[in-house]
């Protein structure tokens, strides 16, 4: 029987941070994560 974890892992796209960096400055929400940096 597999036990699930109780943390989640870090969202692949923003690295956890729940953000992207802008290019031109400012940074920008993570759509997959919805800022929160956790992977579903």
């Amino acid at each position: 029987m597999k036990m699930q974890a109780s943390d989640q892992k870090d969202c692949p796209y923003c690295s956890g941070k729940g953000y992207f960096q802008l290019l031109l400055g400012g940074s920008e929400t993570c759509t997959c994560c919805s800022g929160s940096g956790k992977s579903k």
